[in-house]
């Protein structure tokens, strides 16, 4: 599999679940906004370490 198809594929599983947690499981929606924004800001991390512009530090 390509790197490029594994990132569209990560990204729609995780935008999927995404969605599926706000419309299917009950909660605060401030609670929402956190999950949503902590979400967003992995993906983007993720992203900005997958294509070399950003390394997430190691151990």
């Amino acid at each position: 599999m390509t790197p490029l198809i594994h990132v569209v594929l990560v990204l729609i599983v995780v935008g999927v679940l995404l969605w599926l947690v706000n419309n299917f499981i009950p909660m605060a929606s401030s609670i929402k906004s956190i999950l949503n924004a902590v979400v967003v800001i992995v993906v983007v991390l993720w992203l900005l370490s997958f294509f070399g512009i950003f390394t997430l530090p190691s151990r």
